[in-house]
């Protein structure tokens, strides 16, 4: 079962960028080892769009306000591009520090319910009551009676 998706910003100054998205945009994130950060994201969609030559992919971020969140990166020192009316939403794209554009917009459209990530539960070593990771056995709230 799917339990989450990956998106990669490619950059030509991906320090600048991790910056930008820890310190400006404050999207929560972990360290995965030599300052290489995954950002987590509010949920997603995802669209499917008819196109003659396939392998492209887009990233856009959605708010809920778009002047609010123009008028704050502004005081980042970010440029936004001129807010477009589309059909869909209300849209801009901002400037990353190493040069790439990102399209933030706020939706005017249907929106899905998110999807709840499932977990399947851990799986066991044969023959013993341990997850196969070695981590500890979750508890279940019930103890076992002390015996005397």
């Amino acid at each position: 079962m799917l339990i989450g998706a990956h998106s990669i910003i490619y950059s030509t100054q991906p320090e600048a960028d991790r910056n930008f998205l820890r310190d400006v945009l404050k999207l929560s994130h972990v360290d995965v080892g030599e300052g290489w950060l995954i950002f987590g994201l509010p949920p997603a969609e995802l669209a499917v769009h008819p196109s003659d030559s396939g392998g492209a992919h887009e990233l856009y971020l959605m708010c809920d306000d778009i002047r609010t969140f123009a008028s704050e990166l502004q005081k980042h020192g970010v440029f936004c591009s001129e807010i477009q009316a589309q059909s869909w939403g209300l849209l801009t794209h901002l400037t990353l520090p190493g040069g790439g554009l990102l399209g933030v917009y706020e939706p005017q459209h249907a929106r899905p319910k998110a999807m709840a990530a499932q977990r399947r539960p851990p799986r066991r070593v044969k023959g013993t009551r341990k997850p196969a990771t070695g981590r500890k056995r979750p508890r279940t709230g019930r103890r076992k009676a002390k015996r005397r």
